[in-house]
């Protein structure tokens, strides 16, 4: 399997200036690749105004990484932009840079002709200096961890040292069990660090108790309702890092407003103090993200090597956190993240995880009976079922019914989507739909002549997608 090993670095400031140089040649490279794609988009709309047919129009420029690379070794030697400076980085810099312009073409190009999920993806455009990532990848040349499990070494960067100690990786490439396949170094939270992707060769770690489902409730004021197939039911509290923080950070935003920030309307730079500032303020950003993140592995690896069977909820978290009510403790309680790092460490331990309809109403329906409720307000954090009187947590109800969900949806061939012929039990109206929500279709809206490059991309169809009917109760990731 493939497998990252990321690494804090200590670099000096010779080598910090280096990173900076090669990050920035990306970025350049990136740069020249859209507006060298996109300068005959432009070119054949003014053609166009002037009533050029469509046959002698400017024709178009490939954005494959190929044919990227080709042209800008070409003109990396006359382009005043490159000539003076491009020998000081190395090769993979700029290949960085020209890999994901390559990228961002294809995901703009899949999205306009409705083969690509999610929303809708615009041209790529030039990135800035200020905003951009510092970020590149590198892989070829000398790129390896050393001996001493305290510095790296990588190409025309020379040995850096690192943070924090190596020697788990540094075991398993002994061992012959890992080999670095690429690195990617990244400037971010203001510190440097180095992700090594590795092929890794592990054995399965079976979970404790294969045989068990368990489904998790996602929510608010307790993170995670866990309920098994045996009846017994966990809570996971939501330890609202950025709440308990936000007193700290009160403090010094009040403290950074009171010194003279940068202006980009008047070219203002920022003071000293601001800075200083600035960074306080920056840090405890950094520390609520590391707590937070700390949290949610801890929740994920527990379940992954506890429990066969994980079914959990494919909650809209984009839509989630539109309600200025709750958007930001949705957002610290990381619901996303949840689903993102169950989905890869279920493969490490065999463990199975399945996905609940988006529409499946686990909190109405009646996890002793089976009766659904057409209402069921937010404020109401106890079920009581109208049919058998049962009165219970809302949470623990919804965990039960997703565990539930497990054994009643998926038959013997262990396939998800194989439902059971019971009979249909009559929903009241509106039983089938999430408290609070509307479902509405979003018809997608073709690209006029405004915009460069237009309705008119080389080899493009286009089709307006539509909202699929979901024919299956769970889904495997």
């Amino acid at each position: 399997m493939v497998q990252a090993y990321r690494f804090a670095l200590d670099p000096n400031a010779a080598q910090e200036r280096v990173l900076r140089s090669h990050c920035g040649a990306a970025r350049a490279a990136y740069n020249w690749a859209v507006g060298w794609v996109t300068a005959p988009w432009w070119q054949r709309r003014a053609e166009a105004s002037y009533g050029v047919p469509d046959a002698e129009l400017t024709g178009w420029r490939p954005w494959s990484l190929p044919a990227l690379r080709k042209e800008f070794n070409v003109v990396k030697h006359t382009d005043p932009r490159f000539a003076d400076w491009w020998e000081e980085n190395s090769k993979e810099a700029y290949n960085t840079g020209l890999a994901n312009a390559s990228a961002a073409f294809d995901n703009y190009a899949k999205s306009k002709n409705g083969k690509r999920k999610g929303a809708r993806m615009g041209a790529p455009r030039f990135k800035s200096k200020r905003k951009a990532r510092l970020a590149c990848r590198f892989t070829t040349g000398t790129i390896r961890v050393d001996a001493d499990g305290r510095h790296v070494t990588l190409p025309r960067l020379g040995t850096i040292r690192t943070h924090e100690t190596t020697v788990k990786l540094l075991a398993r490439i002994r061992g012959g069990t890992a080999r670095i396949l690429s690195a990617t170094v990244r400037h971010e939270r203001g510190r440097w660090f180095v992700s090594f992707q590795t092929e890794v060769k592990r054995d399965i770690q079976r979970v404790i108790r294969p045989d068990t489902v368990v489904g998790i409730d996602l929510g608010v004021k307790t993170l995670a309702v866990m309920a098994d197939s045996t009846g017994e039911i966990r809570t996971v509290a939501n330890p609202r890092h950025y709440d308990k923080a936000l007193t700290q950070l009160r403090r010094a935003s009040r403290a950074v407003s009171r010194r003279r920030g940068p202006d980009r309307r008047t070219g203002q730079k920022p003071s000293k103090r601001w800075e200083k500032a600035n960074t306080q303020r920056t840090k405890i950003h950094h520390r609520v993200a590391n707590l937070r993140a700390d949290a949610l592995h801890k929740l994920t690896t527990t379940v992954t090597r506890t429990y066969g069977t994980v079914v959990v909820e494919d909650l809209h978290v984009a839509g989630m956190l539109r309600n200025h009510r709750l958007a930001r403790r949705i957002a610290d309680a990381g619901f996303g993240e949840i689903r993102r790092q169950l989905s890869y460490k279920s493969r490490r331990n065999g463990c199975r995880v399945l996905a609940a309809d988006r529409w499946y109403p686990s909190s109405k329906t009646c996890s002793g009976c089976g009766a659904v409720k057409a209402k069921l307000p937010l404020h109401i954090r106890t079920y009581t079922c109208d049919a058998c009187g049962l009165v219970i947590d809302r949470d623990a109800n919804a965990a039960l019914n997703l565990a539930a969900l497990a054994a009643t949806a998926v038959t013997g061939t262990g396939v998800a989507g194989d439902q059971d012929t019971a009979q249909p039990v009559s929903k009241p109206r509106g039983a089938d739909r999430k408290t609070r929500t509307t479902r509405t279709t979003r018809t997608r809206r073709k690209a006029g002549p405004g915009r460069a490059g237009g309705a008119t991309l080389p080899h493009q169809r286009q089709t307006e997608t539509r909202d699929r009917t979901q024919a299956q109760a769970l889904t495997l990731w």
